[in-house]
């Protein structure tokens, strides 16, 4: 009977154990999924305590994976290749844009000179951090125009507001962003799209395909330790997915914290409308997605240079297949 007890006391523990989840930039809606999880009470109703935390440039978070301070971050999913090269094993688990979700934009002002990204020689490029998911998306589009990473400077500005900033001081001339930024930054008329990442039929047009990239991803060492949690992970963000594209944009935001809106929610809910169609309806991982991350990444990324990587290791399906 002791014994019934004490394994009862086991599971009650491991379902109260909390997972911290960390996300590059809570309200982007790249990063949708999180927040809109736990405001609906999907995390909840799988047992999960979990704790959202915000870091603007991914390459920021996963180093809080990597240090033990997190269980997960929600990020780009190209971080799983680069962190492989340098001997880690992170795998995605789910699989929440299909595309960057993002644009390049070129300050108005500029917009004249700057028709694609091959003018960029000798201007300033805006990114969300150096080694960022942003700079190597910005080196791989500049280097289709024939442009060596030398021919131009790369600033970290960050993101919503730092990179407003970083526009209407004029610091840079292009900046890599994502909505609601960019739908703020067309309305103010501070900026103009350059190129378009946030659509199927954009990103294979600049990228020769499918370029999979807002995700959970862990390290495979959790995975294997914890398969009920990642599995219940993995059920909680399928229904978010699956609500996602069974509810309106005005559903959808009523359930975000209004502070998202950035005082105009008519224009939030025009963004996230705009961006409905990137998401992943059941958060798997697209078929060719890894190769053509890694085709963008393998020309800017030192770490991978020269190395082989195992694309099988750098995501999972099995828990989202489960959730069904």
């Amino acid at each position: 009977m002791a014994a019934t007890v004490c394994a009862f006391q086991t599971v009650d523990a491991r379902a109260a154990e909390k997972i911290t989840i960390i996300v590059g930039g809570i309200n982007k809606l790249i990063y949708l999924p999180p927040k809109l999880a736990e405001n609906i009470g999907y995390f909840k109703d799988e047992g999960l305590d979990v704790e959202l935390q915000s870091q603007q440039a991914g390459v920021d978070a996963e180093n809080e994976l990597l240090a033990g301070a997190a269980q997960a971050v929600v990020g780009f999913y190209d971080h799983s290749i680069d962190l492989q090269a340098k001997g880690k094993d992170i795998e995605s688990i789910v699989v929440f844009g299909l595309v960057p979700g993002s644009m390049e934009m070129v300050r108005t002002d500029a917009a004249a000179s700057i028709r694609n990204m091959g003018d960029i020689k000798g201007k300033t490029l805006g990114v969300t951090g150096l080694g960022s998911s942003s700079a190597f998306l910005g080196q791989y589009l500049a280097s289709r125009y024939g442009l060596k990473t030398s021919d131009y400077s790369m600033l970290p500005v960050g993101a919503g507001n730092s990179l407003i900033a970083s526009l209407k001081q004029q610091r840079v001339e292009v900046a890599w962003t994502t909505e609601p930024t960019t739908s703020l930054l067309r309305t103010g008329g501070d900026a103009k799209v350059l190129v378009d990442l946030s659509s199927v039929e954009g990103t294979k047009a600049a990228l020769g395909g499918l370029y999979p990239a807002s995700s959970l991803y862990v390290q495979r060492s959790w995975a294997d330790t914890h398969k009920t949690e990642a599995q219940k992970l993995a059920r909680a963000f399928v229904k978010t997915l699956q609500f996602i594209h069974t509810h309106s944009p005005e559903e959808i935001a009523a359930k975000m914290p209004a502070d998202y809106y950035g005082g105009n929610k008519a224009l939030y809910v025009q963004a996230l409308k705009a961006s409905l169609p990137m998401y992943s309806a059941d958060g798997k991982m697209p078929d060719g997605g890894p190769e053509t991350v890694l085709k963008v990444m393998s020309g800017f990324n030192a770490n991978i240079k020269g190395k082989h990587i195992d694309l099988s290791k750098t995501y999972t399906n099995e828990f989202v297949d489960q959730a069904k």
